[in-house]
């Protein structure tokens, strides 16, 4: 019939090129990693194995006890899954928050479960940014993870961003907002432990996120995926809810946190994780998403529930990241301005004098003499404020193996050198 019918195709094939699609669309950057192969294109590589710290992907063997609780609830893929989750799995989620952060979490309101903090994170900035008020801006850290400025992007409105830089200690930038802009902000998010400097914030940090919240109303999206790779098991990070909940700030307004088993339980590929915090906005959170189609598989949601109720697969994966820390950091240190972070499984490292704060040149002179791949910290970040704050250092993500991790330490030593 096609073949019958040259003229007939080649009009539907001029109508499907010329279709209309979002612009907004245009709007959006490069991913980091598609820079990332751009810089290595030619490339010629030397006679060694590659070792890959470039993505945030865990590596650790996933847990028997979540592929066991995964393969136990596979009748569950017979069954429509709800968006709200079963009581079983919101009920974990809110006894490990209490657990985890001290905190009274009411899993019938406060918690639903998502596809991974990622899925949510876009999400979310769908829900509560209003595109129609004239000049809306959505706030985030620079550097960043990039899915805070598409979800802004492609909800109508403008990003702009809180420099994080070595002069305040890797802290936002509050004041480089004035009030009028503070005034047009409508979401704010927040990474804590921050990827990629690892930076916790502190109480008065949070008590001055929340009173600028206060005074101007916008919403708080934290975002906690790293939040249990830590290196001192008396002393975890800070979280959100358990800072609103010291500041007496009863029923967390305009707050909403995001977790995931991801890192914590290093299965990044069971896209599980959830959302905590205003009842009053997760409401309309559990609006959007049933109408958005995204609720989790059945058979995840209970190998969720095992993963959540467990705590010593957690513990035995963070001693792994605390050796790898312990281990590459003095190794580093003669030849990279680097230091432990605060937590998560990042080194924020500057590069050296002789590359004259050029992070991608140095990436892929690296790679190219090493076959080590870091990720310029340029690509991780915008010129805001007269600065690319990620200009001049490259992220180094400590997720392969301890002795993988050493064999690209020991190269990136003799290249430096």
């Amino acid at each position: 019939m096609l073949a019958a019918c040259p003229d007939e195709l080649a009009a539907s094939l001029t109508t499907l090129s010329h279709c209309q699609v979002n612009p907004l669309l245009d709007k959006l950057h490069p991913y980091p990693f598609e820079k990332l192969r751009a810089l290595f294109a030619g490339v010629t590589l030397p006679a060694l194995a590659p070792i890959r710290l470039s993505i945030g992907e865990p590596q650790h063997e996933t847990p028997l006890l979540v592929k066991q609780a995964l393969v136990d609830a596979l009748g569950g893929l017979s069954t429509y899954p709800t968006t709200i989750g079963v009581d079983a799995l919101r009920e974990s989620i809110a006894q490990w928050l209490e657990r985890r952060y001290d905190v009274d979490i009411n899993p019938a309101t406060q918690v639903l479960p998502v596809n991974g903090t990622r899925e949510a994170l876009f999400a979310f900035a769908q829900c509560v940014v209003d595109a129609s008020q004239p000049g809306a801006l959505v706030a985030s850290p620079n550097p960043f993870y990039q899915i805070y400025e598409g979800a802004a992007l492609l909800a109508g409105v403008e990003p702009v961003f809180l420099n994080q830089t070595p002069d305040n200690n890797f802290g936002l930038d509050l004041d480089s907002l004035d009030a009028a802009q503070w005034s047009r902000v409508q979401l704010l998010f927040v990474c804590s432990p921050g990827n990629p400097t690892g930076r916790v914030l502190s109480l008065e940090e949070w008590r001055a996120l929340f009173a600028l919240s206060d005074k101007y109303g916008f919403v708080i999206a934290a975002d906690e995926c790293y939040s249990e790779i830590y290196f001192d098991e008396t002393n975890p990070p800070l979280g959100a809810l358990q800072a609103a909940h010291k500041l007496g700030r009863d029923g967390f307004p305009r707050l909403v946190v995001f977790h995931s088993l991801s890192k914590r339980s290093n299965v990044p590929g069971l896209r599980s994780g959830f959302v905590a915090g205003d009842a009053t906005i997760l409401k309309k959170f559990l609006l959007y998403r049933t109408y958005h189609g995204c609720a989790m598989s059945q058979s995840v949601q209970y190998a969720s529930i095992a993963a959540w109720n467990d705590e010593s697969h957690v513990r035995d994966n963070r001693a792994l990241y605390r050796e790898k820390f312990e281990t590459l950091v003095p190794m580093l240190t003669p030849v990279l301005d680097v230091s432990m972070p605060d937590a998560a499984f990042y080194l924020w490292a500057r590069v050296p004098a002789n590359y004259a704060s050029d992070d991608a040149g140095f990436a892929r002179a690296l790679f190219a003499q090493t076959h080590v791949t870091v990720l310029p910290g340029q690509y991780l970040a915008r010129e805001a404020h007269g600065v690319n704050p990620g200009q001049g250092f490259v992220r180094i993500a400590l997720v392969a193996g301890v002795e993988e991790c050493v064999a690209a330490a020991q190269r990136i030593i003799s290249f430096c050198k």
